[in-house]
């Protein structure tokens, strides 16, 4: 029998987590297999997943009726469909939290995007999220906009575990490990427990190839005529976000090793560990666990949709890469200031950012209108 390279990445220090979560998937046993026996000890979900899950599914129909009688309104319709999967995920999972000293075995869910430039509402909702839900083991999403970060302090202060979500540049993680740094100090300072809050930053990674990779063909489609140009243009293709996430991680090593984290370790503080997201492969000529095998390494999660899951229990190459040909990744992204690439990476980052929202709030827009188009139809005449 073939071996699963999921389970041999654990051996490493890196955690499998699935961005992915269904009712049909919590249901049909699938989630609690691949939790006993395929490596996966979490989940991450977000508004375009659950989209995908609840729309046009009839798995949903008799909650979303018995909410119509109850005379519920449409966003306690979707939250009564959505907390009841995250519990029953949790509840699937809570083994692996207990097994893992709470190290892994949670499930992620994200507050309304709608609210991602809004400190108080964000603060507000995810402490109800979180209350609501009533899991040790659920992670509450926070995107990593300027808006967010002081409530991921506050969050984390109140005794919350927080996924930051939409973590694009190195300096946004930086700022994203300092806030929550912020929050165990002032939690401590309270003379609170801060030995059982979790906490990962979900740093993403496809999505700036994609859009690099654009601006490079974009650049090659109008003409290069120097053969040296063209190659330099060439080389940078598909390799940034890996190099990102490389000096990222150098980051995250100073992190640690400095004075205030190491006072909150004595305190029995748990690190925040960098999530690897946005993990499939979107250009076909590319390997696809090309996201996974680059980035094995201690103290690291790497969240997977299905197809990546499949692939890289199949074919993964594993090996502790992540401090592999750093001085590569620090001069690939020096590179891109070169005027014959120019291109502007603090820009790509916060077009990125800017999408990056969009697609988490057009999907929970568009789930909103088909549940509200769905109770329209359930509802008594």
């Amino acid at each position: 029998m073939a071996t699963n390279k999921l389970l041999e990445i654990k051996k490493y220090g890196q955690s499998i987590w699935m961005d992915n979560l269904s009712r049909d998937l919590i249901r049909s046993g699938e989630l609690k297999d691949l939790a006993e026996n395929k490596g996966i000890v979490g989940i991450t979900s977000n508004p375009a997943i659950f989209e995908k899950a609840i729309a046009g599914n009839a798995i949903y129909d008799a909650d979303i009726e018995a909410g119509v009688r109850a005379g519920l309104s449409l966003e306690k319709i979707y939250e009564s469909l959505v907390f009841d999967d995250i519990r029953n995920a949790c509840d699937i999972l809570r083994p692996v939290y207990d097994a893992s000293n709470g190290l892994d075995g949670y499930v992620s869910i994200e507050v309304p995007p709608t609210i991602a430039h809004d400190t108080e509402a964000t603060i507000r909702e995810a402490r109800r999220y979180y209350q609501e839900i009533g899991r040790e083991n659920v992670m509450i999403k926070i995107p990593g906009t300027d808006s967010g970060l002081p409530a991921v302090e506050q969050v984390i202060a109140d005794g919350i575990n927080v996924n930051v979500t939409l973590l694009f540049s190195v300096q946004s993680y930086v700022s994203t490990a300092w806030a929550y740094i912020g929050g165990l100090e002032k939690r401590a300072a309270e003379g609170k427990d801060i030995s059982k809050i979790a906490s990962v930053a979900s740093f993403f990674l496809s999505r700036i190839d994609s859009n690099i990779d654009g601006k490079i063909d974009a650049k090659l489609k109008k003409g290069v005529d120097d053969i040296n140009v063209e190659a330099k243009l060439r080389d940078v293709k598909g390799k940034v976000a890996i190099a990102n996430a490389k000096i990222a991680y150098q980051e995250y090593k100073k992190i640690i090793n400095g004075d205030r984290w190491q006072a909150l370790v004595a305190k029995g503080a748990t690190v925040q560990r960098l999530l690897w997201a946005s993990t499939s492969t979107k250009d076909p000529s590319y390997s696809d666990v090309m996201y996974v095998d680059e980035l094995v390494g201690p103290e690291t999660v790497n969240t997977l949709p299905p197809a990546t899951i499949d692939a890289c229990a199949d074919h993964c190459d594993v090996a502790s890469r992540i401090e592999t040909d750093v001085e590569e990744a620090y001069t690939l992204i020096e590179s891109l200031k070169d005027p014959d690439i120019n291109i502007d990476i603090n820009q790509v980052m916060d077009e990125l950012l800017v999408d990056g929202i969009d697609k988490f709030v057009k999907p929970f827009q568009s789930l909103m209108d088909s549940l509200e188009n769905k109770i329209k139809q359930l509802s008594p005449v």
